[in-house]
């Protein structure tokens, strides 16, 4: 592999965890959860770019089996690894002194091996299995693999961590699956630390970056859900053909094609309460092609007609939940929905919220006000 191909995919790793720092960043000053996740990936960003900057040396190099500049970068970068998940609130993994104190086992072995450099201490190189065990009793080789065996417990840290937050009902299912993908990345740099082997350090700079960059890409689609929903006013009087027609402005003619778009969902509630109505009966219903009111809904901030039409379905459903219409999930397909399945999805997407905690909260409401 030669020094450039290394060093553009060093920087282009370098580039992409400084976006992901910038962006988490700026929620992370509204959000505390999304702040490990800017930080850690803040000092991802600045590894890769010192690193690139030593790209030829590290295309050039030979450092062997258990060098101590890769034990180090595997020891850091299980630790950071290992303070994961990034995006949820987990106090534990945002206190310093905690923090500190799950660091300090790497802070000590790094002091001893300074200190025995500064004593005049040497690297040993080695190049094959009987090198080391002919220098297994070195005090060079016995703190490289005390390293390795640290980074084994950092390693077997990463793994657990999807049973312990699968204990947060409030998880995304994404988070246990990237944890697990996130230690056998680990594993693999484990595997190049021992064996080096230059085309798969680089294969793995670019796995760990497309990690990162999917963990931060579901963030902010689970931040998306959090924005605020278009709102469908009420229109008492459906807009006259004729005077669309007469409209030049073409975002007034998106508005009044909209505004009878409206009036003929909120007036034929019986119509889309069926879970076969959908965009087709829509178009035939009030006189425009699918195109037409795809551009109106936009307009409008809904993402396609059926993203429009499920907001009538999970206002009804509110309502009929509120009235006492609607007591469990099997009654919530009642809306139009097809299935529960798609009860829950739509209902998450629109509320922000699932679907069985919107339940249960009106439920113990409900109950509150007929015991008061």
């Amino acid at each position: 592999m030669t020094e450039n191909i290394l060093f553009m995919t060093l920087g282009g790793s370098a580039i992409a965890h400084f976006v992901i720092t910038c962006v988490i960043g700026i929620f992370a000053r509204h959000r505390v959860q999304y702040l490990s996740l800017a930080w850690v990936n803040g000092i991802f960003f600045c590894t890769m770019l010192v690193a690139s900057l030593f790209s030829r040396d590290i295309a050039e190099g030979q450092p062997g089996i258990l060098h101590p500049g890769m034990l180090v970068a595997l020891l850091c970068a299980c630790y950071l690894q290992s303070i994961y998940p990034l995006n949820i609130s987990m106090p534990g993994f945002l206190q310093w002194e905690r923090m500190w104190r799950y660091a300090l086992p790497i802070l000590v072995l790094l002091s001893i091996y300074m200190g025995a450099t500064l004593l005049g201490s040497r690297i040993v190189y080695i190049y094959s299995l009987g090198e080391l065990t002919e220098n297994i009793l070195s005090s060079d080789i016995l703190l490289r693999l005390c390293a390795l065996g640290l980074s084994i417990y950092y390693i077997v840290n990463i793994f657990l961590l999807p049973r312990r937050i699968a204990r947060h009902a409030n998880v995304p299912g994404y988070l246990l699956g990237y944890c697990v993908a996130m230690g056998l990345s680990v594993v693999f740099y484990t595997c190049i630390a021992i064996y080096y082997d230059l085309t798969m350090l680089a294969i793995y700079v670019v796995l760990f970056t497309l990690l990162n960059l999917y963990l931060a890409f579901r963030t902010l689609e689970s931040l998306a859900l959090q924005l605020p929903r278009p709102v469908i006013d009420e229109v008492e009087e459906a807009p006259d053909e004729e005077e669309e027609e007469k409209e030049d402005d073409f975002n007034e003619v998106n508005l009044l094609r909209f505004q009878r778009i409206n009036y003929w969902m909120q007036h034929n509630r019986k119509e889309w309460k069926e879970s076969s109505f959908g965009r087709d009966r829509l178009c035939q219903a009030v006189g425009l092609n699918r195109h037409i009111i795809l551009e109106c809904v936009r307009s409008q901030g809904f993402n396609n007609i059926h993203d429009y039409i499920s907001s009538f379905r999970v206002a009804e459903l509110k309502r009929m939940i509120s009235r006492g219409m609607v007591k469990n999930l099997s009654e919530t397909v009642d809306a139009g929905f097809g299935t529960i399945q798609t009860v829950r999805s739509c209902f998450l997407k629109i509320e922000g919220m699932t679907l069985d905690e919107y339940l249960r909260k009106i439920i113990a409401d409900n109950s509150k006000k007929k015991k008061s």
